[in-house]
């Protein structure tokens, strides 16, 4: 078998794929079977410098570099070769934010990430303007900021893209993004799959009073859709990857994409009527639609898969936090009497126990709001717990309304698409911690959507997994072969997988605690108020 990867990696055939998330940069090599064969990871972390988050260009390319390396030394020690060439590569990272460039191709203003909020006027004015919801992290919302806010730095942009396009376009010249990651930059025609060119026109409308040097169409990337050639590496961008100088010129590139389409890929989430969950520290689904919804909801993001259909987005800020603190005082509770506990046998225990309680959590509430919480319109969050005199307050309960609380909002956004939009969801599939004990997140997801759960044992995989695939798909695919079918029929298609079905009890069980959940929130807006 290792044979067989060293012919691959010495003849050109395997595909990289690197993403820069939020706080890991991770580069994964998969072979001709599409199973990763090496990888390599960076820690990071962004700055707050001046009221912006922001990662420094020197971060970006030191963390791209040491991933790279972390990853070709990983292939040097398994299968003994060193690694000169890759038959395709695909950079992946989070999605948004601005980057603004001027004529010489210097960054113009620090890297402003998705997490800023500090759009609010823009995203407001521009959602009105659209009639198209318009969040305060798009790259358009901070552009358009800039503008209101007059900053210098406005007039001399030559071009602006996100943290995927920019090493993108710095490996390859080429000055383009996927049409995923393009749609959290600017709204997507779903018809011509490019930017919507009436909004370009009405943006353009609304800044001319403002004179600049450059119309809205300038200084975009171009839009492409998986499968599409997006350049090759170049011999200075292969000296820029690789620091040793061993990586040789000419690799072909597919799209740059946002961690949303690659988690879509990850996950094979990418057809009409699936989706897939990701549940951690934060919770968001992503819904692929068949037709686009019948008005703006300000809770509901939308963007596209990599292929350029429409994708409905319920992103709440809040999951796991708070269970994963209370789970931390049963650990020093145990640790007090005496008992160490194994952290994955005390979180499968307490998990399990959780399918045991009542279906409505026999009365209970929490709300696990440790930060603020758009989804309910909080700015801030109050972890609480409440009980009334006759609730059935056992371990089994509190366990279940921790869990369904990490759901709670996340379910409000999903309700507006499943029940008042009636989109149509097959299936959807979880990735992320939440889902770590088996069968027991995917239980608690089923009821609150009422939609069955599946997870892959892939699906830890993650985005760079998720680029790699893309990459390969362009390298690979067939005359007129779908990304969908190839993701079916080639990748996943001996992956095994779990599923979990919705019970009616329990679906109407999360239904009781959501009208709890909702009366309730007096409470928590009392606490924030209150509790300073």
């Amino acid at each position: 078998m290792s044979l067989d990867i060293k012919n691959s990696i010495q003849s050109g055939k395997t595909v990289l794929g690197i993403e820069l998330g939020s706080t890991r940069i991770k580069a994964v090599l998969i072979g001709e079977d599409y199973v990763p064969i090496a990888s390599g990871s960076h820690e990071w972390e962004n700055r707050f410098v001046n009221n912006i988050w922001t990662y420094s260009v020197e971060d970006i390319w030191q963390g791209v570099q040491d991933s790279y390396q972390k990853m070709a030394n990983n292939v040097k020690r398994q299968y003994g070769v060193t690694l000169q060439t890759i038959g395709a590569i695909g950079f992946s990272a989070m999605m948004h934010g601005y980057m603004a460039f001027n004529k010489d191709g210097e960054l113009l203003v620090p890297f402003r990430t998705w997490r800023n909020n500090i759009t609010e006027h823009a995203s407001k004015k521009l959602t009105e303007l659209f009639n198209y919801q318009i969040p305060q992290r798009w790259s358009i919302a901070h552009l358009y900021q800039a503008i209101l806010n007059q900053e210098e730095h406005i007039a001399d942009i030559r071009y602006q893209t996100t943290l995927a396009g920019y090493i993108h376009w710095k490996l390859t010249g080429q000055k383009v993004l996927g049409v995923g990651e393009a749609s959290g930059v600017f709204p997507i025609d779903l018809n011509t799959k490019t930017y919507n060119q009436s909004m370009i026109d009405q943006f353009n409308e609304l800044i001319a009073p403002k004179n600049l040097p450059w119309n809205l169409e300038d200084i975009l990337p171009k839009v492409l859709i998986a499968g599409e050639n997006a350049g090759v590496l170049t011999e200075e961008g292969a000296k820029l990857l690789d620091v040793t100088g061993k990586l040789q010129a000419g690799i072909p590139l597919c799209p740059p994409e946002g961690d949303a389409g690659t988690g879509m890929v990850a996950t094979n989430s990418v057809a009409k009527r699936s989706g897939n969950v990701s549940a951690g520290t934060s919770v968001f689904a992503m819904v692929v639609l068949e037709k686009e919804l019948s008005k703006v909801y300000s809770v509901i993001d939308l963007v596209t898969t990599p292929t350029g259909n429409l994708v409905a987005m319920a992103h709440s800020n809040n999951c796991s936090s708070d269970l994963n603190a209370w789970i931390g005082l049963f650990e020093e509770f145990s640790r007090a009497m005496g008992m160490e506990v194994d952290r994955d046998k005390l979180y499968g225990t307490l998990y399990h126990l959780a399918l045991q309680g009542d279906s409505d959590c026999g009365g209970l509430l929490a709300y696990g709001y440790l930060s603020g919480e758009h989804m309910t319109h909080f700015e801030e969050g109050r972890p609480l717990f409440v009980r009334s005199a006759d609730s059935n307050f056992n371990l089994a309960n509190f366990m279940r309304v921790h869990l369904f609380t990490a759901l709670g909002a996340l379910k409000l956004g999903m309700d507006i698409l499943l029940k008042d939009e009636k989109v149509k969801l097959d299936k959807i599939l979880g990735h992320g911690g939440l889902f770590k004990t088996k069968g027991v997140g995917q239980s608690i997801m089923a009821a609150a959507l009422n939609v069955p759960v599946s997870v892959m044992e892939t699906a830890g995989e993650g985005g760079a997994w998720g680029i790699a695939l893309l990459a390969s798909y362009m390298m690979n695919k067939a005359d007129s072969e779908t990304l969908e079918a190839y993701l079916s029929r080639k990748v996943f298609a001996e992956k095994a997988g779990m599923t979990v079905l919705p019970d009616s009890k329990d679906v109407a069980g999360f239904e009781q605690f959501m009208k709890r959940y909702t009366e309730g929130l007096a409470i928590e807006r009392a606490a924030i108020d209150n509790l300073k």
